[in-house]
């Protein structure tokens, strides 16, 4: 028998999970029994969020740590192999939400930071946590927003639309052989992210972020 507890359990990963959709999967999948490996730049939402799923009873491990960065991703992606040999679940909810804008005003450093995050670094990861997922007939999650094409949302939706673009093919790919790739579509949430598009906005009429992790993991 193993003496890691975490190995007897499945492994969800999930990139972006300190905050919003990432974090509220975090803990409904802890609460199913998964261990779930928590990925996000800030070390202090996850500790609090490590805090959460143990007082559901859950077990997680954090990794305070940058999608954009080529290294420490190659660096996880080793690292889950190693100890666990596989990953059971992909939850991708990592993204750049640049501020809203004029698109004859785009901002090149927030547009370079979008691109690096929402584009590029989705690409790597989907190379490097494929095998994780055949290892263990696993599925991918990614997770839509209509926003392309929309006013003032030109650095935001054009570099979402081409992630989604770039999931579909994947998507496409891998129908007959795996792994599963899933696009959920999340109903307008009272997430931090939303807020900075919209905050004027009546946060009352918007799903909670709970329901919402909870009736996407169901259909799964």
């Amino acid at each position: 028998m193993s003496t890691d507890p975490t190995q007897d359990k499945k492994l969800a990963l999930i990139t972006g999970a300190s905050r919003g959709l990432g974090a509220a999967l975090a803990e409904a999948l802890a609460a199913d029994g998964y261990h779930v490996m928590a990925v996000a730049r800030t070390s202090g939402a996850l500790e609090e969020l490590d805090d959460r799923v143990q007082a559901l009873g859950g077990t997680a491990s954090l990794g305070p740590l940058d999608v954009s960065d080529p290294d420490q991703m190659a660096h996880l992606a080793n690292s889950l192999a190693a100890r666990w040999g596989g990953v059971d679940l992909w939850a991708h909810c990592a993204i750049h939400a640049a501020p809203l804008s004029p698109t004859a005003h785009i901002d090149a450093k927030e547009l370079a930071t979008s691109t690096a995050v929402n584009l590029t670094a989705t690409a790597q990861l989907i190379g490097l946590i494929e095998p994780l997922l055949l290892a263990r007939k696993g599925t991918a999650l990614f997770f839509d927003d209509d926003r392309a094409g929309q006013k003032f949302f030109g650095i935001y939706g054009a570099t979402k639309a081409a992630q989604m673009a770039l999931v579909r093919s994947w998507q496409a790919e891998t129908t007959k052989l795996g792994p599963r790739v899933v696009i959920a579509q999340p109903a307008p949430m009272a997430t931090a992210l939303r807020g900075r598009f919209f905050p004027g906005e009546d946060r009352e009429k918007l799903a909670d972020r709970h329901t919402e992790a909870r009736r996407i993991l169901d259909a799964l």
